[in-house]
This record gives C-alpha cells, structure tokens and sequence, in this order.
C-alpha cells in the first residue's frame, strides 16, 4: 500500500465521488464500468482504496453533499468494498458489494433505459469473482451460492420486454460459471428453458459475444448428458462465432468439441491439436487410427486427472468400442490379402492373439462379447457363429461408419 496523506485522501475520494456520480447524472456507462471494476487492479481504484484506508471516514464526505448523498445508499456499500479488497479481506469485500449490487439492480430496474447494461455487466462479473475469492478465504462454496442467488434476481429483471432484455444472455452465462464451479449444473435448465421458450428473447437480437458463451455452456450441459449430436452443433456454433483472436476461447471451446467430434466418428487433424497446444489428444487420435487400444488406455492414464476437471473422461473412455472397430478392420484387410475367399470370416483365436500382441490377455469369451457389442452398436455388420467360433462380416461395408453420428444411433 503506498502512502497517501490525509489531504490527497480527501482529494481522491471525492474526485471518485463526483465522477461516480457525473457519469450516472449523463448516462456515462463506459466510465461508470471502470469505476465499479474493484477486482481489475486498476492504478486509480488502488489509489482510491490506500485514500480509503487513510481517510476512514467517506461516508462523511457523502452525506456532506447533496450531490453525493443522492447516491448515499449505493456508496455506502461500494466504497468500503473497495477498502477491504485492497487489505485483502475478501469476504467482507464481498458481503459490502453484495449489498451494493442489490441497491444498484433496484437502481437500474427504476432507470427507464438500458444506458447502464454494460456497466451492470460488471456489477454481475464482480459479484462472482469477488465471491470465488472469499469462498476460498472461507474454504466454502456459501458466498458463491449467494452469488447466484443474486445475479437469479438479475436475470428476473432483464428478463422483459425492452432493450433491457439484451442483457439477459451475459447474466445467464454469468449464472452458468456459478453453477460449473458450485457442481449444481442442473440448475441450468430453468434459466435455458427461460431463454429458449419466452416469446421476449430472440436469439439472434443478442450480442454475438453473449451467444458463443452460451452455446459453449450449453454444449458442455449437452456433453455431460452424453447428448453428443446436439453438443456437436452448439459446441461447432460457439467455434464458428468465437473471435478468432481469443486463443484462450477457442482452446476452450475444442477442449470439448474435440471428444465430442471423436465420439461421432469425426478425427480431427494432428494440426489442430498441435496449433491449440492440445497434445492430451494426440495419442487419442493416434491410438483411433492405429486400432491400438493399448495405446488408448495409456493416453487415457497419462492425462486422467486434466480429462476428470473438464469432464470428458467417460466420453474419452468409450471410445473403447471403435478402437476395437478399427482393429477388427485391420485383422479384416490383413486375412483379405493372404486369404481373400475367407477374409469376411474372423475366427475369435485371430482377434484374441491380435489383442494380446498389443498387451490385452483376454480368453473366447471376452472376445466373443466385444464382437457381439460391436455389432449391437453397428461398428460391425455380421453375426457370431458360436459353433465355429467366427465372426461372419457382411460382405457389404463390413464397418460401418458414423458419419457423424453417436455410436449405436
């Protein structure tokens, strides 16, 4: 903290003040977002707090002016926010801004205009930062939980008709982060029902950047239902739409897309994986083209903690049954070569001694129930004559392909 006299204290202080309040009297939403960023560090706000914490009286200095006093109700919970986020006692930072968030939604709600949407916009992205912070000073989930209590009340005023409704899409994406991090993801649907079914919303009226995040959250919300056809078209949407400048975005976009495309039968290139720095998939995609299932599971061991944190594990995990497909097609073009009148016939012995030159010791018996899974999810087209211990492949597209479609749809 950098030493602020008790003059240069009153000084910043109530230069913040008057400019607080100039940019509500003119509607000034750039400056009003800048002057409510508490956790954005910026050189003024930190200046701001070291006068706080000097002056320890600015409440004073509100009721002293008509100008300010106007504003009294929201000051009052703004400034020692600041002042205890500097000292970092994040949880009474929280609790002070909770409670101006409140009085400045009653504010917006009473404007007549939608001048001060931005600026709300970072009234709801501190609201959830601030309380991440104090959740981990705490090592609770409580104040997060207040948070989205709150930006819920947001979203029931955005939620009209008038310009104020554009507003709507950045509050649910801000109520999606919440819900990701408390694990209460089910919470998603009443807001997305909200969205999708009100006759107030039309999805195309809103910011492109409010709809990419939504497309994202809810392609993920599809990726954890395993519903991978409607995650492939939100998750390929926000991708499409994202701004090609934000690398960070768009890695976090494929970090999803990528096992949901794999999962649909559709390989990406080890371009892509190399020019978004997503080596975890490299393997992945080497061990689908290969047939190797040894190689699967390594890929899977390797990099099991990153894929449990973003939920793609199990996703990851099933596509077990098309490395066995891929592996079958090799065994398949291989007996097609040296014996082109049997090569629609695979014994079960070729498949088992095939599985254990790539380290899977497995007996007829376990061979015998991937084929019949194989068939049943139409990766192989045949049957399974148990006397003879073969497989029969159809002499037409033997292995079918997904075409972009789930295994077994």
């Amino acid at each position: 903290m950098a030493y602020v006299s008790m003059g240069e204290a009153n000084r910043l202080i109530t230069e913040y003040l008057n400019r607080f309040c100039d940019s509500v009297s003119y509607q000034d939403s750039s400056t009003l977002c800048h002057l409510l960023s508490i956790s954005s560090n910026s050189a003024s706000l930190l200046s701001l707090a070291d006068a706080l914490n000097v002056f320890q009286d600015a409440s004073s200095l509100i009721r002293q002016s008509d100008k300010f006093s106007e504003h009294e109700e929201i000051l009052a919970h703004l400034l020692p926010s600041l002042q205890s986020y500097r000292v970092g006692n994040l949880v009474e930072a929280y609790i002070a801004f909770e409670k101006f968030a409140s009085a400045f939604v009653q504010e917006f709600r009473n404007w007549e205009s939608a001048w001060a949407l931005e600026a709300l916009y970072v009234v709801c992205y501190e609201v959830r930062v601030l309380a991440e912070m104090a959740d981990k000073e705490l090592t609770s989930n409580g104040k997060l939980k207040a948070a989205g209590s709150l930006l819920m009340k947001v979203f029931g005023v955005l939620a009209c008709k008038g310009p104020k409704r554009l507003g709507a899409l950045y509050v649910t994406c801000q109520l999606f982060k919440t819900y990701f991090k408390l694990g209460t993801v089910n919470l998603c649907r009443s807001v997305i029902r909200s969205i999708e079914t009100a006759r107030i919303f039309d999805f195309e009226e809103f910011p492109t950047r409010d709809k990419v995040a939504y497309m994202y959250y809810t392609g993920r919300l599809e990726v954890f239902n395993e519903n991978f056809s409607a995650a492939d078209t939100k998750l390929s949407y926000a991708l499409q739409y994202c701004d090609p400048k934000k690398e960070r975005n768009i890695r976090m976009i494929l970090k999803y897309l990528i096992p949901v495309k794999l999962s649909i039968g559709i390989i990406p290139t080890y371009e892509l994986l190399r020019n978004h720095k997503l080596h975890e998939y490299i393997n992945i995609v080497q061990a689908l083209r290969k047939g190797d299932l040894r190689l699967l599971r390594h890929a899977l061991d390797e990099h099991e903690d990153r894929f449990l944190r973003s939920g793609v594990y199990l996703v990851l995990e099933k596509l077990e049954l098309q490395v066995y497909q891929r592996l079958m097609k090799k065994i398949y073009i291989n007996q097609k070569l040296s014996d082109p009148a049997r090569a629609h016939q695979l014994k079960l012995e070729v498949i088992a001694k095939a599985l254990r030159w790539l380290g899977m010791d497995m007996d007829l018996v376990e061979v015998k129930c991937i084929m019949m899974m194989l068939i049943h999810k139409n990766l192989v087209k045949g049957y399974l004559a148990n006397k003879s211990k073969v497989v029969v492949l159809s002499k037409q597209d033997p292995f079918p392909k997904l075409c972009g479609k789930p295994v077994g749809s």
